[in-house]
């Protein structure tokens, strides 16, 4: 080393180092960012961050998100510094075909990646989202001589953060709940990949955040003292409000040609500036990924610090199960991901007497009683709640009066709801949320995430088709369904009747490998007399048979609201001897896993002629329908109209299924 330098730089640039050699080594990356937030995040990292290298997934660790998730080689070096399991190797494969350090984070890939941030902005509402569910978790388990859950969520949010949509519904609704458990540092670098921030961003960022209720303070940094100075305001003085450290930074510090430019924010620096920035920082050029020993004993005194905070709270915690036992087992409870519902009590049976009944209000009423069985399902709407059905009427509102309410009022804020129900699955608890589904499209970013991080959200959709009427068609969803089914990992079902919206909530709820889309009426539909061999539970596997025989000559595919229209219609042929299946395919992703056998039952290959039925776009339903068949489907936008006028209008009507039939046959 060229130049002599105190022990806390000499881990500060360890840190900039080894990013900057695995973004060389990978040829790509974003270098510039953890160069210029290498101080604060080593100080957080080692001094003030609870957590255990040797227990990632320790209940009552302080979760840390880097929003900014483009300057990963941030996280994945101090993750290897201070000793998670993430080799040296890994960093050298940065970026790399199946390792362990992409060139995002990926939650579930690496051990100690809280959450996968990849578009801006969501680490910030997935943030937001944990600190609500510590909020939660608090008010239901503590008691004042043992705090179960008292953990911090810490993070860095970018000028890319804060100038996407989602952040600022995030941060109003964190503002308004008072979440003083939430600390997020600004990276003002003032670089974006255009540019300086100010050909596009002059907002006052400090002002707009005290405006929406949020402590803030401001530091240096490149300031050891002045970063702890305002650590430690937030933790004693933010007055039940979350916190915003806004830190002046410079984007790719030391880098003698290329700091505080555009040209270091998301490319290697090359060879030559490579050097120059080694020699700058008091590293030796010709040596990669270097680790000096008094640095690396610095970052992995983390190790016992961790094990010793976690030992303290397993000593907490056995005195905890001794005096309140049944807390503790709900407690295992939480921690082993179970919901315990009684589904054979909880589970209501719908009788056709009941005449019709829309199936967000047969949700409703299912939530009513699913939810008494387990207090770890939490979910709100986004001020859709009379139209959603989706409150609890024994449910308090999650509030700073009473963090131990279950029903989260999320307000006009879609996008954030999205954000902050993955911060929750996250955290272990089952979130549901509401919204029209013609408004899952301001959500679908956080959708997406949720089924790339495999998290049991529950989204509950109402006002499905053009059915919903006289809102007419800005408000009518036409593709988006088509467009749901398109994200993989993502189950959407579009449940018939009743009795099918209360399988569709066990289907949701067994869940745990992804998130689940409910897709649900506004309009009346009739409850449906079954029959022994065409029970509501044959939603579970996706789509089974409704009626029909061996003889069948066509089959007719439908879901939600349009299964009715596909029965009418056999009805009417069966009169004119013409022998029809309906099968209701309610959920094509549950289908499609079943085995082959299953589902060349339901739909025989032998037949050919095949029509689908659905209010909308007909995208996805070739895979079924084949080249012999035809889609009843709509390929334009709504009316305005009541709904049964809409349905006809548009051609949703018994007569032109018939029709469809008969020209198929004829062919």
């Amino acid at each position: 080393m060229k130049n002599k330098i105190d022990l806390d730089t000499l881990c500060i640039n360890t840190i900039r180092t080894l990013s900057v050699d695995a973004v060389e080594k990978a040829t790509c990356g974003h270098p510039g960012m953890p160069m210029g937030t290498a101080p604060l995040a080593y100080l957080l990292w080692t001094r003030y961050l609870r957590h255990n290298p040797k227990n990632p997934l320790w209940p009552n660790r302080d979760r840390f998100v880097l929003s900014a998730g483009h300057g990963s080689m941030l996280l994945y070096s101090l993750l290897h510094l201070t000793g998670y399991d993430l080799t040296l190797d890994d960093l050298k494969a940065f970026r790399q075909l199946e390792s362990k350090t992409p060139g995002h984070p990926e939650f579930g890939l690496t051990p100690g990646v809280e959450t996968t941030t990849g578009p801006l902005g969501q680490g910030f509402g997935n943030g937001v989202g944990m600190a609500m569910a510590e909020k939660y978790l608090a008010a239901f388990f503590n008691r004042e001589e043992f705090k179960l859950f008292d953990h911090k969520i810490y993070g860095i949010v970018s000028d890319g953060d804060l100038m996407e949509g989602i952040h600022n519904e995030a941060a109003s609704i964190a503002g308004h709940l008072k979440l003083d458990n939430l600390i997020y540092f600004y990276d003002d670098n003032g670089i974006t990949i255009d540019g300086a921030t100010d050909l596009t961003f002059s907002d006052n960022v400090p002002k707009r955040f005290e405006a929406y209720g949020w402590h803030v303070v401001k530091a240096d940094g490149n300031d050891l003292a002045s970063i702890e100075n305002a650590l430690e305001d937030c933790l004693e003085n933010s007055n039940g409000k979350p916190s915003l450290i806004s830190t002046k930074t410079n984007i790719g510090f030391g880098s003698p040609n290329r700091q505080d430019t555009a040209g270091i924010h998301g490319a290697a620096l090359g060879e030559e500036e490579l050097r120059l920035t080694k020699e700058k920082l008091g590293f030796d050029p010709a040596r990669h990924f270097e680790i000096p020993e008094k640095a690396l004993e610095v970052f992995r005194k983390t190790i016992p610090r961790g094990e010793q905070m976690e030992r303290e709270w397993k000593e907490g915690l056995a005195k905890y199960k001794e005096k309140y036992p049944e807390l503790y087992e709900e407690y295992k409870a939480f921690q082993d991901g179970l919901v315990s519902i009684n589904w054979k009590k909880a589970l209501p049976d719908f009788s056709p007497d009941e005449g019709k009944m829309a199936t967000r209000k047969a949700s409703g009423l299912v939530l009513e009683r699913l939810v008494e069985e387990s207090p770890f399902v939490v979910g709100g709407s986004a001020d859709l709640t009379p139209s959603n059905n989706t409150l609890v009427k024994t449910f308090k509102d999650f509030s700073p009066a009473n963090y131990s309410g279950r029903y989260i009022r999320f307000g006009i804020r879609e996008h954030a709801m999205g954000a902050i129900m993955n911060g929750m699955a996250l955290s272990g608890l089952q979130p549901y949320g509401g919204t029209f589904l013609v408004f899952s499209d301001y959500m679908r970013p956080t959708i997406r995430l949720a089924a790339l991080m495999k998290l049991p959200v529950i989204y509950v959709f109402t006002h499905d088709s053009i059915g919903l009427g006289e809102d007419g068609p800005s408000h009518q969803p036409v593709e988006h369904i088509a467009s749901l089914r398109a994200i993989p990992n993502l189950n959407v079902i579009r449940p018939a009747d009743a009795n099918e919206t209360a399988h569709a909530w066990h289907m949701a709820l067994d869940r745990k490998e992804g998130p689940t889309a409910l897709i649900l009426t506004r309009q009346g539909l009739p409850v449906f007399g079954r029959k022994d061999e065409a029970p509501a539970s044959g939603i579970t596997k996706g789509g089974y048979v409704m009626a029909g025989g061996d003889d069948d000559e066509l089959i007719l595919i439908a879901t939600g609201s349009e299964v009715q229209l596909a029965l009418g219609a056999r009805e009417q042929l069966l009169k004119e001897g013409i022998q029809a299946r309906v099968v209701n395919m309610g959920c094509l992703e549950v289908f499609d896993a079943q085995p082959e056998s299953y589902r060349s039952s339901v739909l025989p290959p032998e037949i050919t002629k095949r029509i689908s039925i659905e209010a909308g776009v007909s995208l996805g339903w070739q895979k079924y329908t084949g080249l012999g068949g035809a889609n009843i489907s709509l390929e334009r936008f709504g009316v305005s109209a009541p709904g049964d006028e809409a349905m006809k209008a548009l051609g949703f009507t018994v007569e032109r299924v018939v029709e469809a039939c008969k020209k198929l046959l004829d062919q």
